[in-house]
């Protein structure tokens, strides 16, 4: 399309132009104009029919001022001139074009029958018997000063400034815009502001409510410019706290020593008030230390003959047992600087900061040689080395440490305690001879070492002159020293809660039961049968321990509830066992079997109860063991079947025939023994149900048919 300049301020596209003759071409004479033309006056024109483009005046094309003769001239130049021939076919609505199939590379020609370029057309696809208008129009408009080139398609562009010039009339085509384009196309139409006098007029408000609507209104505004300046000030002071914060926080990360390594100095500390006196039920491993203590104390007694200083110490055993202990007792023996550090310290997400805390650590400890380093949970920092792809940084700490201990540079006069409770997950380069020289096993403590334990922790308490620890350790096997320890420390809180003046072997106890079963539950609504059942339960068990050759000795009955269980009774060895006999074994099994044995006998085949479930579970597992692991079956031999799902269906069957004839032969002897017993049966259920807690020395009165002392 092309698009003329009639006026210096007025541009319109050709087309409106066209339009516009030819709704005036009537009232300038056009010599066409017949009488069929009039009998069809109700007709549309053919231009009409074809033509989407709104429609203009003369007023609007700038074209009033022109005279009618200059009007006739320009109509008959734009507009087609048919020929008598021609015009019927008009008349008739029928296009005076001739139309060929063949489409060009342009729309642009294909319309308007010519390129806009000056290239000569090799094959019109659109022709008339006379010229074009269009052409005749481009002809003439090629000596004129104005000539703008529009584009041929209708683009988004050509759309806009349509809208923009006359958006109040209906657009040209609303097919081919998208819809969530329209809002873009409109969002740019002038609108008016309306004034608040305007706005009162067009609302309709009455003249004695005008002022009040203008007040509101007025108020209403300067409220949301308040509003506006507040949220824009809580913006500005977000903004400047949160740069503050930033600010702080990059000053922080930049000082923190995990940026840069462990650049801070490393103190050593002194451990002069911790010797091998503090140190209990570990003489064994106290015995293997005292030869570092005294390589640290005196070194030219060991040079002398050749031999070299030991460059660690590995320290392997259960949490609890004092290894740590152990180390601070060392460093204080020998007084010299002590170095603490945890195998966590060196591990963060920062490339080679362990290595370069670990560089540190030693350069540190060389300077005040000689003294002690001790590395806290060793297996942190010297596990394994793997390659691994999410963390190929990960064997610089460890190999850094290797360097340390055995490198190139020696370390005179530093020794290295390491402690770990997982030895198997360390690093093989990390435990051989030349960087641990000496691993010191430190176990848990036997009867000997808890009582020495518990009297240790025993003294910085107030305590009853008649405790005895040894019994308190008989019935502790297992306990560790820090178990010890928390043990003495609930029993003083519990005399505290009592309000008692000193620690007696009743809160002893408690703590020890309250440590293995859990607190006691005497909010536990029990019925009285349930309670009987129990008691009875109990007693069997008692019976059983007490009249059986190789049972353990009794320490106490109770029917409270502690724990998930309604009652128990517990037993002490005399002596930590290191081995068991065939005899000692079976009795476990008897005593096991007395609860079940004792509802049976007393309630009934019918009214037995679920409580021995945990007895059959041990019994069941001392008579496998004894088939399976300790040859002590005649029939299988001593065999061990340590996979019995990789035994022949024949040899399963005969281990189970052979656990169940053990179980079989024990429930037997714990039902003769107590109907063999049965008064005294009888007289420690009651006992039990007047008491609920009875101690050794009250059980041997009750069955030797003695009164208890009222409590």
């Amino acid at each position: 399309m092309f698009s003329m300049t009639v006026q210096p301020q007025v541009t319109v596209p050709l087309s409106h132009l066209i339009n516009v003759l030819h709704s005036m071409k009537p009232s300038v004479g056009c010599s066409t104009t017949t009488s069929s033309s009039r009998n069809h006056k109700e007709l549309p024109s053919e231009t009409e029919l074809h033509s989407t483009e709104p429609l203009w005046n003369l007023r609007e094309l700038g074209l009033s001022d022109l005279r009618n003769q200059q009007l006739d001239e320009l109509v008959s130049r734009v507009l087609p001139h048919l020929s008598p021939q021609e015009a019927p076919l008009a008349v008739g609505r029928q296009a005076a074009w001739r139309t060929s199939h063949v489409s060009t590379h342009s729309f642009f020609y294909n319309k308007h029958d010519f390129l806009c370029s000056t290239l000569p057309v090799s094959t019109p696809l659109y022709s008339r018997q006379h010229p074009s208008p269009l052409q005749t129009v481009r002809a003439e408009m090629q000596h004129w000063p104005v000539w703008v080139q529009s584009r041929g398609f209708k683009t988004l562009r050509t759309k806009t400034r349509r809208t923009q010039s006359a958006f109040n009339r209906p657009l040209e085509s609303e097919s081919f815009t998208p819809s969530f384009m329209k809002g873009f196309l409109t969002r740019d139409k002038g609108f008016e502001v309306e004034s608040l006098d305007g706005l009162v007029k067009n609302k309709n408000v009455p003249d004695g409510q005008q002022d009040a609507f203008k007040l509101g209104f007025t108020e209403g505004f300067l409220k949301a410019q308040t509003l506006t300046q507040r949220t824009q000030d809580s913006l500005r002071r977000t903004r400047l706290i949160l740069l503050v914060l930033l600010l702080v926080g990059i000053y922080g990360i930049s000082k923190t020593p995990f940026v840069s390594g462990l650049d801070s100095s490393v103190d050593p500390v002194q451990m002069k008030n911790v010797t091998f006196e503090h140190v209990k039920g570990v003489e064994e491993a106290k015995n293997e230390l005292q030869d570092v203590v005294e390589f640290l104390k005196n070194p030219q007694k060991f040079t002398a003959l050749g031999g070299k200083l030991p460059k660690g110490v590995l320290l392997v055993g259960p949490p609890g047992t004092g290894k740590t202990l152990l180390a601070r007792a060392v460093a204080g023996e020998a007084d010299v600087p002590f170095y603490y550090a945890s195998g966590s310290e060196f591990d963060e997400m920062f490339v080679g900061v362990g290595a370069s805390r670990i560089r540190n650590l030693f350069r540190e400890a060389k300077a005040n040689a000689p003294c002690v380093i001790f590395i806290d949970e060793l297996d942190s920092v010297g596990g394994k080395r793997i390659e691994s792809p999410m963390h190929p940084y990960s064997r610089q700490t460890i190999n850094q440490l290797l360097a340390e201990m055995d490198g190139f540079k020696p370390n005179e006069g530093v020794i290295i305690i390491g402690a770990t409770n997982f030895p198997e997950a360390l690093d093989n380069a990390l435990i051989r001879p030349g960087r641990f020289d000496m691993q010191v096993t430190v176990p848990k403590p036997d009867i000997k070492g808890r009582t020495e334990i518990l009297n240790w922790y025993l003294k910085k308490i107030k305590v009853d002159p008649a405790i005895e620890a040894s019994v308190i350790a008989r019935g502790t096997v297992g306990f560790s020293g820090a178990d010890l320890e928390n043990l003495v420390n609930q029993a003083a809180l519990k005399a505290a809660v009592d309000g008692k003046d000193m620690v007696t072997m009743r809160e002893l106890e408690f703590s020890k039961d309250k440590i293995l079963m859990g607190p006691e539950r005497r909010s536990a609504e029990i019925d009285k049968k349930n309670k009987i059942i129990t008691a009875y339960h109990e007693s069997g068990h008692a019976i059983v321990a007490y009249y059986t050759k190789d049972a353990m000795p009794i320490n106490k009955a109770t029917i409270m509830p502690r724990g998930p269980s309604l009652g128990h009774v517990s037993m002490l060895p005399e002596n930590d066992r290191w081995s068991e006999t065939r005899s000692q074994l079976l009795a476990q099994m008897d005593v096991s079997m007395g609860g079940r044995v004792a509802e049976e006998i007393i309630f009934g085949q019918e009214n037995i109860t679920t409580g021995a479930s945990s007895d059959f579970d041990s019994a069941t597992k001392i008579a496998k063991l004894m088939v399976t692991r300790f040859g002590m079956c005649e029939k299988l031999g001593v065999m061990t079947y340590s996979d019995m799902t990789a035994q022949s269906p024949e040899t399963q069957a005969a281990v189970e025939h052979e656990v169940r004839v053990l179980l079989k032969e024990s429930y037997e002897r714990a039902k003769a023994l107590l109907k063999s017993h049965t008064k005294e049966h009888k007289n420690l259920a009651d006992a039990l149900l007047m008491y609920e807690t009875l101690d050794a020395k009250e059980i041997q009165l009750v069955l030797e048919g003695k009164v208890l002392e009222t409590r």
